[in-house]
């Protein structure tokens, strides 16, 4: 069976140069964006999701950020430096702060890792963020871990989410479902921007998801630069999950070890990882997820053996924005689940509505896959 990578979907980073104005002044009811450093009032969101920037460089000669169409930024008479966004989409953005030309992260805004650094982001409050909000409901917890590698002779970094009563029932074990980052992000993403485990402790406390176990880890072994996965060699990193983590988490957490108990998903190069690995190892992996991350044909199932016997479920998502006529670069991922289910293979296809690619798309993802896994 011959898989090849296809071209990454990068993440949408809404970098640009500094616009003119908007042609409308901002709403004026402007509030301290949840993403901020404790204590900080700035960036500010209004009910536009719009974002406000206050920048403290006296000195500088100009200031702006990475936002496209934003407003030109100028200086108070305090000597901060001010500026606005143009209305982005529900959710969050990473982004960064010009200063003179210099590319840095905004001081007021708490730090996240993507675009192969720690950086800024911020977070557009969206309608329906009660789905991944901090609420009071019983909590698992996000678990730290290292384990040897042996195929890269390094200590390598996964977080374990455990659902909530984990530790007060020792005799049950759980399902396990391998979480993917995207492309310039790490084993933070899901845990951080993702909210997955605020996300899982809502749905199982609302009796709409199954109780259990997910694994994220950093989805390679080698270092790429921008312009280059087609370079990219999945197959170190296949050994790792497979052949070292796998057997790690089996070893350590209290695990339902078989095939039909574990499934793999993750976003754009993620999902992509994702799709090779599973098709390669049917054996270990009953449940697909793809976020933004390509298809699964019928051609594919055809090509890979046993694919109608042990797969138990392929779901694949995107954002509205991603799609064009309900097709993505790469086809016709709808009309790919339809076909899945008319051959009686277990298919679901969901569009996050007004998103692109991007968290809120992966949250609404995962918000929706994971009520179908492990059902039976």
């Amino acid at each position: 069976m011959r898989i090849r990578l296809p071209l990454l979907l990068v993440l949408s980073l809404l970098i640009g140069r500094p616009c003119p104005a908007q042609d409308q002044p901002p709403v004026d009811d402007w509030k301290p964006a949840s993403s901020n450093q404790p204590g900080k009032d700035y960036p500010q969101v209004n009910s536009e999701g719009r974002v406000k920037f206050r920048i403290v460089a006296p000195q500088a000669k100009s200031v702006g950020c990475s936002f496209r169409d934003s407003s030109e930024f100028t200086q108070g008479d305090d000597g901060a430096w001010y500026g606005t966004t143009r209305p982005l989409d529900e959710g969050f953005h990473y982004y960064t702060i010009q200063i003179d030309g210099a590319e840095v992260p905004d001081p007021n805004s708490l730090m996240f890792f993507g675009a192969m650094r720690w950086g800024s982001g911020v977070e557009i409050p969206a309608r329906d963020q009660e789905f991944y909000a901090l609420r009071n409901v019983p909590h698992g917890q996000l678990r730290e871990v290292f384990f040897h590698s042996k195929s890269t002779d390094a200590m390598r970094r996964a977080f374990v989410y455990t659902p909530p009563g984990y530790d007060q029932n020792p005799d049950r074990r759980y399902p396990v479902l391998y979480l993917q980052h995207g492309w310039g992000e790490n084993e933070y993403g899901w845990g951080a921007q993702g909210r997955a485990a605020w996300i899982m402790d809502n749905l199982i406390a609302e009796n709409r998801s199954r109780p259990f176990l997910i694994v994220m880890t950093y989805g390679m072994t080698n270092d790429i630069r921008f312009g280059g996965l087609r370079n990219f060699d999945i197959g170190p990193f296949e050994t790792v999950l497979v052949r070292e983590l796998i057997p790690y988490v089996d070893a350590h957490f209290r695990t339902l070890s078989d095939q039909p108990n574990r499934a793999m998903a993750g976003l754009s190069m993620g999902g992509m990882e994702t799709r090779m690995i599973t098709l390669r190892n049917l054996d270990t992996f009953s449940h697909i997820g793809l976020f933004s991350g390509g298809s699964i044909s019928m051609e594919d199932v055809n090509q890979t053996d046993g694919f109608k016997e042990k797969v138990r479920l392929v779901f694949v998502s995107y954002g509205s924005r991603e799609l064009d006529g309900g097709r993505s670069r790469r086809g016709d991922p709808q009309a790919d689940m339809a076909a899945l289910k008319e051959a009686g293979i277990p298919g679901h296809f969901y569009v996050s509505p007004d998103t692109a690619h991007e968290w809120q798309s992966w949250r609404r993802s995962l918000r929706e896959f994971a009520p179908l896994l492990f059902k039976n």
